[in-house]
């Protein structure tokens, strides 16, 4: 499932075509995705200004004029492209069947946008803006891993007490939103933390964050930063909308790497893979404590 970086993103690619532009047709193809698309939705789309595109958690936010915000996820498989000039020039092969294209906008922009999802996970939803904080989707989301609300302090708030795995409680969306199973991975080997140890012992008996929980925010704040200037992580379903994959799977330094000698020079451990909460975690058990 794409994670913050991705949708991130998608959202600076679809930006300079969709804000400020108006929906001149919304071609609904089908009823449904995960859930049924609201009702009269092409209907209601047609005609709206989007005022500005934005992103919460995974989630992206068209915030249209009289006052509704079109709610996006991706999903598993879900992605977007953009045709301008000749059809199929910013075309990833991956989306090319459009027997998958299931949400197509049509902007006075001079963009087409495409939401292509083969396997249907991903839905579409308007919500008044005024509701938007208090919908079920949102009002337990914890603090952006982007932000300056992201700190040591709020970790140890969040952590104090806990015997639960550090590494699930950072997956935990009501503490952090957004944050994702290869960027745990990443900044927990960049901060030198097991992904097994209790999250409570990062925090003093005082309530303070240790010196250990003070370095992980900065890293996981570097690892998002550079995951984005990437384009994102590349496994299987992610391309940007111009059709470009991301390219910050080459920097993995511990996660898939199953196998292979730690990255962190003079180390040599064998990267190991463990499944924790169903999800599988990378690590290096010498250089991680």
């Amino acid at each position: 499932m794409p994670e913050l970086p991705e949708v991130e993103t998608v959202r600076r690619g679809l930006a300079p075509v969709m804000e400020g532009a108006t929906i001149l047709g919304a071609d609904i193809r089908r009823p449904d995705l995960r859930f049924p698309f609201p009702e009269r939705f092409g209907e209601r789309l047609t005609g709206r200004r989007v005022e500005a595109l934005g992103r919460r958690s995974k989630y992206l936010l068209a915030d249209l004029d009289q006052g509704d915000v079109l709610v996006m996820h991706l999903g598993m498989s879900g992605s977007f492209r953009i045709e301008q000039g000749v059809v199929g020039e910013f075309h990833h092969e991956r989306s090319r069947d459009s027997a998958h294209d299931h949400v197509v906008l049509r902007l006075s922009s001079g963009a087409t946008v495409t939401y292509n999802d083969p396997r249907r996970f991903g839905f579409m939803l308007m919500i008044p803006r005024t509701e938007l904080a208090e919908h079920a989707l949102f009002a337990h989301l914890g603090v952006e891993p982007v932000g300056n609300a992201l700190s040591a302090e709020h970790l140890a708030h969040a952590f104090r007490g806990k015997a639960a795995p550090l590494k699930a409680a950072l997956l935990d969306q009501s503490i952090i939103a957004g944050l994702g199973n290869i960027y745990v991975c990443e900044a927990l080997y960049r901060s030198g933390l097991s992904p097994q140890r209790a999250a409570g012992t990062l925090v003093t008996k005082g309530g303070q964050p240790t010196a250990r929980l003070e370095r992980l925010v900065p890293v996981i704040r570097e690892v998002i930063a550079e995951a984005i200037e990437a384009g994102g992580s590349s496994l299987r379903d992610h391309a940007q909308p111009s059709g470009e994959l991301g390219y910050f799977q080459h920097r993995f330094r511990v996660y898939d790497r199953e196998g292979e000698a730690c990255a962190t020079p003079g180390c040599g451990t064998i990267v190991r893979r463990i499944v924790q909460s169903n999800r599988s975690t990378f690590y290096c058990p010498t250089c991680q404590r």
